[in-house]
């Protein structure tokens, strides 16, 4: 502890992991640390089962849910986009050597009382049952206006400059109904409200054009998962830090930042300081430096059974958009089970999130708690959402965000790439990283 940093990290949360092997590899000298026992702060995966009962004060045996030690169960479930900036990320620097990842089998959306598979592509608009036959021709030519267009060529734009033309001015073009603007907006392009509408169309096509060419990669869904749970994307990124020169201690509290003139100096825990010229952390170590935005309610539940009307599918995610429960937040249920190495065989685990509008959280998840059918035990967590009050620069001391109900995780690599940009100075550079790993393998 009396070494001297560049920069210090406080909590091994995902978004802080993927940050110190981001700033290791690098060059930077980095001491990483965390007042737990273990990896994955909020976003660990729980393991054995007895350890997540124990958590919510339930005496229960495990043994009434199949072998309690085959369970890892996340607290904060998200899926992987196989095209998206996170999957890049870990290829990029080399810690899928680490990992191994399953295709997530069904992506679905709710409308009407009933939940669909999401259509992708022109083909799939043509069968789909979201949809009468007109509306079907209708879509398949906006899917097919969306994957044609190249936005640094004006001649595939067909007179709609995409950065000046807003969504609500796509979906009058193509004439696309209320329903279907519904689930192309919260179920392709991933959108957690409708503010989108208002805005330029090119973020809403780049996020289509990524939802399709995710799925593409593996056919079922656009989505990945690790085996064995969400905990072994923390661990993965540590262990990429401490290839680069990076120390990790864990189990050691964090009394005080050090601040001289501004900016931070250093971190003490116990009586010893460990010199630095930055810090990254998650909002609970710096709560004075963050504003509470609003809370995120997550029901995870243990089933013996798959999601009825998913045709039996062992890994799901099902989007619940607002417009179709009288909501302002979308609804996100996910699924995954022993297909995946988080559950015995026949079990499975679903969880139910959105943001919190009322003063009656649970109440506003009975929509997607409906969907999973009988279900043997859950486990409710209501969670404040912070925000760094400030970009960090003054201080040198950059907050991540906390993680918001959606079950992907574009929304918390979109953070992890701009802190590190904040932090250095520059965008993270891949090649780097991909230069000095072939010359590893030369």
């Amino acid at each position: 502890m009396d070494e001297e940093y560049d920069c210090v990290v406080l909590g091994t949360g995902l978004t802080e992991c993927i940050i110190s092997g981001m700033l290791s590899v690098s060059g930077k000298k980095v001491l990483h640390m965390d007042r737990n026992k273990y990896y994955g702060g909020e976003s660990a995966s729980i393991n054995p089962l007895d350890d997540l009962l124990a958590k919510y004060g339930l005496s229960e045996s495990a043994s009434l849910y199949g072998r309690g030690r085959d369970w890892y169960v996340d607290l904060i479930p998200k899926f992987l986009m196989a095209n998206g900036q996170l999957v890049k990320l870990l290829i990029h620097t080399g810690v899928t050597r680490y990992l191994e990842f399953k295709s997530v089998e069904g992506s679905y959306v709710y409308k009407g009382g009933k939940i669909s598979k999401v259509p992708a592509d022109d083909r799939e608009a043509l069968s789909s049952d979201l949809m009468g036959l007109f509306e079907k021709r209708r879509f398949r030519n906006f899917l097919i206006y969306v994957q044609d267009l190249n936005e640094d060529d004006p001649k595939t734009w067909k007179d709609m400059d995409p950065t000046k033309t807003t969504m609500f001015q796509l979906y009058a073009k193509f004439n696309l109904d209320q329903n279907t603007q519904d689930f192309t907006g919260h179920a392709l392009a991933l959108h957690r409200d409708d503010e989108y509408i208002q805005q330029p169309a090119l973020t809403t096509i780049r996020r289509i054009k990524l939802y399709s060419e995710s799925l593409m990669r593996y056919g079922k869904s656009p989505y990945l998962y690790p085996l064995f749970g969400l905990g072994e994307l923390p661990q993965g990124f540590a262990r990429l830090s401490a290839i680069y020169g990076g120390t990790y201690m864990l189990d050691k509290p964090v009394e005080e930042l050090v601040m001289e003139d501004g900016k931070v100096v250093g971190v003490r825990s116990g009586t010893e300081v460990v010199k630095t010229k930055q810090v990254y952390c998650d909002p609970s170590y710096v709560p004075h430096l963050v504003d509470k935005v609003g809370q995120v309610i997550r029901c995870i539940c243990l089933m013996d059974h798959p999601i009825p009307n998913t045709k039996d599918v062992n890994s799901c995610q099902i989007i619940i958009p607002q417009k179709q429960v009288g909501r302002k937040s979308d609804i996100y249920v996910s699924l995954v089970s022993a297909t995946m190495s988080v559950a015995p065989k026949g079990w499975y685990i679903a969880m139910v999130s959105t943001t919190v509008e009322t003063a009656d959280p649970e109440s506003e998840i009975k929509c997607g708690l409906d969907l999973l059918g009988p279900v043997k035990q859950k486990f409710v967590i209501v969670s404040d959402i912070y925000k760094p009050k400030s970009d960090g620069l003054d201080s040198q001391i950059f907050v991540s965000r906390s993680y918001d109900a959606t079950s992907h995780f574009e929304t918390t690599c979109s953070d992890v790439l701009n802190i590190f940009q904040r932090g250095t100075g520059e965008p993270f550079d891949f090649s780097k990283v991909r230069q000095e790993q072939s010359e590893d393998q030369e």
